[in-house]
């Protein structure tokens, strides 16, 4: 497959003229188009680029906020709870890590949570700005209801998820971001499009039945947990999305469950739920960068079960992405993402992103 390969400054530039265009502040626009580059970097192009049409329309219609910056309503040594004004959601997760990581610097841990958000991004974002300060951090958000719980037929849940990063020694690091459902929602509509069955555990029908065709999961049924079926462990994945609610709407006074609006309609404002934490090792036993090194290196050590796939840790299949990107001079973009991007620029009225003939095979 032939991708266009456009340099990350002009992605970030394009999103930023996107968002100054409806009328975003410039260091919001930042905020947003540094999230959306990294998330394309790191492979996730759900997340990315490809997401940007949605933030552009959320503040055409007035649904999230231009104006303002959060606010811290609560707080202590320890602990903040942020009004995030319905402001774009990198903004506020942006807020509220630099205080998660400001406390923890003085208190040995920042514990952040925010109300009044929107969609932020990749979680693993936030979570990896600890890793700068050689601390471990921590990000979670709720979504709209798109997942249904084990023995259930009704999306209650959101993907809701979870990201934990963790420094070694060396720049080394752990990097866990993923989902709380065994699939992202936008695996299926792939699936959904080529005309394919999706594999066996990704959802469910409306009767609550786990079934094989996407357009069953996308036409009343939806996502099911982690794990799957009851028998397969899918009630831990349960388990998980209820614990993220439980840090990110329960905690922080949001929406939750299927409190939340609708995916993509955009009748009312999300309200999500985040909350955002930072440990400093130094708090605690001596040696932590050496002993993250040695399990890092007792995993990818190992020898495989099959020579030709060596065994991972989270985040290193994102660094190789990153690295790929970076040999290769851009990040890969389909040129019908190139297209209709270029479609949203029009309307908006601000420069395309630039053509590109650089076609590489991806």
């Amino acid at each position: 497959m032939s991708r266009c390969l456009i340099s990350k400054s002009e992605v970030a530039g394009f999103i930023e003229r996107c968002m100054t265009g409806v009328g975003t502040k410039p260091h919001h626009a930042r905020s947003l188009a540094e999230v959306l580059v990294e998330g394309d970097l790191r492979g996730h192009y759900s997340h990315g680029l490809n997401r940007m049409d949605m933030y552009v329309k959320d503040i055409q219609t007035g649904i999230c906020a231009k104006d303002g910056e959060p606010v811290v309503e609560k707080e202590s040594a320890a602990t903040a709870l942020v009004d995030g004004k319905n402001l774009l959601g990198p903004v506020v997760g942006n807020f509220c890590m630099k205080l998660a990581i400001k406390k923890a610097k003085e208190a040995g841990i920042g514990w952040v949570v925010a109300h009044g958000s929107n969609h932020y991004g990749i979680a693993g974002y936030y979570s990896m700005q600890a890793l700068k300060e050689n601390m471990i951090g921590m990000s979670f958000t709720n979504t709209s209801p798109l997942v249904v719980p084990t023995r259930g037929k009704e999306c209650t849940l959101g993907t809701n998820p979870i990201s934990v990063a963790a420094p070694a020694k060396d720049g080394d690091s752990f990097v866990l971001d993923m989902a709380t459902s065994a699939v992202a929602l936008g695996k299926v509509e792939l699936y959904e499009r080529r005309g394919d069955p999706i594999p066996e555990g990704w959802g469910c029908d409306a009767q609550g039945k786990l079934t094989t065709d996407p357009k069953r999961v996308l036409s009343g049924g939806g996502l099911v947990p982690i794990g799957g079926s009851e028998a397969t462990g899918g009630y831990k994945g349960y388990g998980l999305g209820m614990m993220v609610e439980v840090f990110c709407g329960i905690l922080a006074g949001a929406q939750y469950s299927n409190h939340v609006r609708t995916w993509k309609v955009t009748d009312r404002v999300a309200n999500l739920g985040q909350c955002f934490v930072a440990i400093n090792p130094e708090n605690f036993a001596p040696g932590f960068a050496d002993r993250m090194s040695d399990l890092l290196s007792i995993q990818r050590g190992m020898d495989p079960a099959d020579p030709s796939t060596p065994v991972l840790a989270a985040g290193d299949p994102e660094r190789m992405n990153i690295k790929k990107c970076e040999e290769m001079g851009g990040i890969p973009y389909h040129i019908n993402v190139v297209n209709y991007m270029n479609e949203c620029a029009k309307r908006v009225g601000v420069s395309p992103l630039l053509p590109c003939n650089n076609l590489v095979s991806n």
